[in-house]
């Protein structure tokens, strides 16, 4: 799916585009703006992480101040900037639009079909980007009666407790059905250790290790102060390989 913004200092025709995009089934969210200024902030704010990135830009060329040829110019300055469709009612500006990479150059009023294609071009090229920064693993958990997707990184040990894991994250504990074993070959490759038969650790949040007796290991886990993670005697030397000891 994906995320667009629509730039068109006609409200009408931004309330068109939205139904078409909506319409298609093919696009997640999509944002306004009524001039190059507000779809600037909306490009910034995408970018610095506060919202979702900004996959396709649907830009009329006619508007006040900062034409959509002009804002187009900029963005085509950018190292990563996102995918340009023109939605115009004027045709002569199409060569131009092509010299900015445009993906496109729709004519008022848009059509299903052509508005379609458009998008086909336009996820031909996003898709292959999104592919090459895969979605970061999540865990789905239970948490009051519902499903919870946990980032692995927020994990910060996993505790077996009976027939469940227990997840413990900075500050909240979630349940899970995958066994730890499961648990285990799923997060390996994320940095995280099987400490002990029944815990899993999250290598980038041992804060120390301690030397209890006899050589017995326990972990200091980051912004867990009550809680000591036991290490089995067996799992001591590649644990101690694994944290550069």
């Amino acid at each position: 799916m994906l995320n667009a913004l629509i730039v068109d200092d006609e409200a009408p025709a931004r309330s068109e585009l939205r139904y078409l995009l909506e319409e298609t089934g093919r696009v997640d969210t999509i944002r306004e703006a009524l001039n190059a200024r507000e779809a600037v902030e909306s490009l910034v704010k995408s970018k610095e992480g506060t919202d979702q990135r900004i996959d396709v830009i649907f830009l009329d060329i006619s508007m006040p101040k900062t034409s959509g040829m002009q804002l187009a110019e900029a963005l085509h300055k950018l190292k990563n900037p996102p995918a340009v469709v023109f939605v115009t009612a004027y045709s002569e500006y199409a060569l131009e639009a092509f010299n900015v990479d445009a993906v496109d150059y729709l004519m008022k009023p848009v059509e299903t079909d052509r508005l379609n294609r458009a998008l086909d071009k336009v996820e031909a090229i996003v898709k292959p980007a999104a592919a090459s920064h895969p979605a970061q693993e999540r865990i789905p958990v239970e948490k009051g009666g519902r499903k919870v997707l946990v980032p692995v990184d927020q994990i910060r040990y996993i505790e077996a407790k009976d027939d469940y894991s227990c997840i413990y994250t900075d500050g909240d504990r979630f349940l899970s059905t995958i066994s730890l074993a499961k648990l285990e070959q799923k997060l390996t490759p994320h940095g995280f250790f099987r400490v002990h038969r029944g815990y899993i650790v999250n290598l980038d949040h041992v804060e120390d290790v301690e030397v209890i007796s006899s050589g017995i290991l326990q972990l200091g886990i980051k912004g867990v102060e009550e809680k000591k993670i036991p290490v089995s005697r067996r799992r001591v030397v590649p644990l101690k390989r694994a944290l550069g000891l």
